[in-house]
């Protein structure tokens, strides 16, 4: 793990795994932790933002302090990590069902990418375990893992001018969920009527790092 600091009150931990361990993975792991030991009164940070491969702490009152402390907890978190690897000891019962209708116009080209047929791709996402492992591109839009890493997917060659909001997509290692409509390059496999991101909501997000969701076809 990297430390590097950012501005006068941030630190960026860029996290690199010791032995294969997939990042988002140890990014998690750090996510979690970090947010126990907040709670806890262990860590004053503000924010605490998980991305693809780094975990953002902002507001701190003493970055060179908070780096000395994250160093001391480094080996723990890789090892708590590693342990916990094809398990659920992340899953705190707070699933989060998303109906789909999956008729997505990419659902032929997912199928020909897997070198399956359209019923062998809905199995596969209803069946997968999803995890958030990050936020990001619009507000509530989130970046769900659990997919193997060989059945990663190519983005579309030119991006589509609108995707509709709720479209579910894939895109590389990930499956997202578009909480509004925007332009999008991803592979459209469905669309859902839940509502993922409402500004007057607390949190505004519906689906924040670390919950796991499933895909349910409507």
């Amino acid at each position: 793990m990297r430390i590097r600091p950012v501005g006068a009150h941030a630190l960026l931990l860029d996290c690199t795994s010791p032995d294969g361990m997939p990042e988002a993975d140890l990014v998690d792991a750090w996510r979690a932790e970090l947010w126990r030991r907040r709670e806890q009164g262990d860590l004053a940070a503000v924010e605490i933002v998980p991305a693809a491969s780094t975990v953002l702490l902002d507001g701190l009152p003493d970055p060179a302090v908070t780096a000395e402390r994250l160093t001391r907890w480094a080996s723990a978190i890789v090892s708590a990590a590693t342990a916990r690897r094809g398990t659920d000891e992340h899953d705190d019962g707070t699933e989060t069902v998303v109906p789909v209708d999956f008729d997505g116009p990419d659902l032929p080209a997912v199928a020909e990418h897997w070198g399956v047929d359209v019923p062998a791709v809905l199995s596969r996402l209803t069946g997968t375990r999803f995890r958030v492992a990050f936020c990001g591109f619009a507000p509530g839009f989130p970046y769900l893992t659990g997919l193997p890493a060989e059945l990663a997917l190519p983005r579309l060659a030119t991006p589509r001018p609108r995707v509709p909001t709720g479209s579910v997509a894939l895109a590389g290692p990930y499956a997202g969920i578009y909480p509004g409509a925007s332009p999008g390059g991803w592979l459209l496999v469905g669309r859902t009527d839940l509502v993922l991101f409402d500004v007057h909501a607390d949190p505004p997000a519906r689906l924040g790092p670390g919950t796991p969701v499933r895909l349910a076809a409507a």
